[in-house]
């Protein structure tokens, strides 16, 4: 029930919903995400982001998927919305002034698969060392890749 009236609502504002397992599951655009997002927490108690993370199909033109998780302390459900982008995209626009812990899954998606976020100015790696080549979770990244040494720090 929660999820017809939030599809009614927001119609025009995604290109296709579905169900995928008990979750409403929207596909945006780079020029809805933001406004979607803004909305859904604004208007809908969206008040918690789960998770940002991403989907590499290297054979695709839009190579990437990225995959927001999002959820309602009022209604208690979640729900996913799923953006296509292609390898070569500038940037996407970055959530970090709606969800503070943005910050960390943006830079988390920009270390292991190189997508850029928009406007935040802090995509440091976070799980893997300075100096690290390349993105490790691309299903195109070299299994054997040597990395270059760096000093061990104290």
């Amino acid at each position: 029930m929660v999820y017809e009236k939030l599809k009614s609502e927001l119609t025009g504002q995604y290109q296709r919903a579905w169900d995928s397992f008990g979750m409403l599951v929207l596909d945006v655009s780079l020029e809805q995400l933001l406004p979607l997002v803004n909305r859904l927490k604004d208007d809908f108690s969206f008040d918690l982001l789960l998770d940002i993370t991403a989907v590499d199909y290297p054979e695709r033109e839009l190579r990437f998927d990225l995959v927001y998780h999002l959820f309602s302390s009022e209604s208690r459900k979640r729900i996913r919305l799923k953006l296509c982008i292609a390898e070569d995209e500038s940037q996407v626009p970055t959530v970090t002034r709606l969800y503070g812990s943005a910050n960390y899954l943006e830079r988390e998606v920009h270390e292991m698969y190189g997508v850029r976020f928009a406007d935040n100015d802090d995509l440091r790696p976070i799980l893997l060392y300075e100096g690290f080549e390349g993105h490790p979770l691309r299903k195109d990244y070299p299994m054997d890749l040597e990395q270059p040494l760096v000093d061990y720090r104290k």
